[in-house]
């Protein structure tokens, strides 16, 4: 189709964008889960990853959008399924961001607990690693957040589609009593008409049986008035 054609080439660079800002989230949650420390690095790196996340998730949305735009059926089928694959691999990259989060954290809590064994600034320390973890929190519960709306925008479109194949099949089901109904009153119209043909015939083989014996009666009157010496 001509809409296709005019789309394929932002297709293809939308299709480009996802795997690059995919492998650059890989790469950035690898640099997390090795990250030694401080917490402020950390900080630094959630925010690169969060950003990339917000760049993907807009990338995806606009492939979503260019597929419901297709003219054929079945691009827009195929485009749909590689939309929601990389959904699907967006949530794995969103589950790894959070398992590196809290490796990387755990580390750090536990050469921050060998510093304080030392007896290097642990008041400090403690209330530096309370702030870090709320404001990478904070960040983690935003972009979930997110994920979040994007799969129940998901689960709304399948509910007006299970809501309209309800109504369909309701529809049916009416046709086929309607049909029931009117094939009964059918039948009994069929035994009404047969019913009233063998009445007709009835009828018939009387009058004429009345006929005949009324002409007979009337032609033996005529005999004896007639030819009485007969």
């Amino acid at each position: 189709s001509k809409m296709a054609a005019a789309g394929s080439v932002p297709v293809r660079v939308c299709h480009q964008e996802i795997v690059r800002f995919d492998l650059e989230i890989k790469a950035a949650v690898q640099d997390i889960r090795d990250c030694p420390g401080p917490l402020s690095a950390l900080t630094e790196l959630n925010a690169a990853v969060k950003e990339k996340f917000r760049h993907l998730r807009g990338r995806i949305q606009e492939l979503e959008q260019m597929a419901k735009e297709q003219d054929r059926e079945s691009e827009k089928q195929a485009l749909l399924r590689e939309v929601e694959s990389h959904k699907k691999q967006m949530l794995s990259n969103q589950a790894a961001w959070r398992k590196a989060n809290l490796a990387c954290k755990i580390a750090i809590d536990n050469s921050e607990k060998d510093q304080l064994l030392q007896g290097r600034d642990s008041l400090r320390q403690r209330k530096t690693t309370k702030e870090s973890l709320a404001e990478s929190a904070s960040n983690i519960t935003e972009s979930l957040m997110g994920i979040s709306r994007m799969m129940s925008q998901q689960v709304q479109q399948s509910e007006e589609t299970v809501q309209t194949l309800a109504n369909s099949s309701r529809t049916i089901l009416e046709a086929n009593e309607e049909f029931k109904s009117m094939s009964g009153t059918i039948q009994l119209g069929r035994k009404l008409i047969t019913k009233y043909n063998r009445r007709e015939l009835t009828d018939k083989l009387l009058i004429f049986l009345a006929l005949a014996l009324f002409l007979a009666t009337v032609l033996y009157i005529l005999k004896k008035r007639l030819f009485p010496f007969l």
